[in-house]
């Protein structure tokens, strides 16, 4: 079983930055996949980025593609969303996943991680 923690949501301005946090227990391996999805008020939750473990690949919506970066510190079981240049329209809850698995190319659907942290709130103002 693994648990997963976020933190580091906020209210910022847009064109602001900020990093968020996951921290992760249990038993993580090699092979892991994380990823970060979001969801906004009234709407479906939305992919964001992935990462495999290991650091090798990663994977971004269009949406924050150059603006946002997904890293992973493995020796200290902590992934992170680096978000530049926030704009109003990245308000949202935002959580991240675990997949046990290295699939290649990386999931892109939150049916393909099992498990969730509860969330952490980003609010960009304009």
């Amino acid at each position: 079983q693994v648990q997963l923690v976020e933190s580091g949501g906020g209210l910022v301005q847009a064109g602001d930055s900020l990093r968020l946090s996951c921290a992760a227990s249990g038993r993580i391996t090699s092979t892991y996949t994380m990823a970060w999805f979001r969801q906004a008020p009234g709407k479906e939750r939305e992919f964001v980025g992935a990462i495999a473990w290991v650091g090798d690949t990663t994977t971004y919506a269009d949406s924050v593609q150059g603006r946002f970066t997904v890293s992973i510190d493995s020796a200290r079981s902590m992934a992170y969303l680096q978000m530049d240049s926030l704009k109003p329209e990245d308000t949202a809850v935002y959580s991240c996943s675990a997949n046990p698995y290295r699939i290649i190319p990386l999931p892109r659907t939150s049916q393909r991680y099992a498990f969730w942290g509860k969330g952490t709130q980003v609010t960009v103002s304009s």
